[in-house]
């Protein structure tokens, strides 16, 4: 819009960038560590104080146990019915999801429940 003497106005400033976070702080590291595989390990042994990380890493190690479980069940069960070995693919498909939704929501300071996963990690 142009002002009282017709030049045309500044264009608006950009919103100011987020604060910086501060040294030493790897909280989202610890929160993306928590749900890839054995690297959960990391901020379950490191973060003891940070009771939302502890609580990630706790449910992402019970998805990793809980999709190797599966994963060598229907390895066995494929041994006798062998093509049962083709549901590996959707199995590790949701495994991946999983985890990315578990890390999204991490991220944005969220639980992402999974009924029966979440009630154990909760008890360990």
């Amino acid at each position: 819009m142009p002002d009282e003497t017709g030049a045309p106005a500044p264009p608006p400033l950009p919103p100011p960038p987020p604060p910086p976070l501060p040294a030493g702080s790897n909280r989202s590291v610890m929160l993306v560590h928590s749900y890839l595989g054995i690297l959960a390990l990391i901020p379950l042994l490191t973060e003891k104080s940070d009771r939302e990380v502890q609580w990630h890493a706790r449910h992402g190690l019970v998805l990793l146990v809980g999709y190797m479980i599966l994963t060598v069940g229907l390895f066995l069960v494929s041994l006798v019915v062998g093509f049962l070995g083709m549901l590996q693919v959707p199995l590790w498909i949701g495994y991946v999801v999983l985890i990315v939704l578990g890390i999204t929501n991490a991220l944005n300071g969220k639980r992402f429940l999974i009924p029966g996963v979440s009630e154990l990690a909760d008890r360990i």
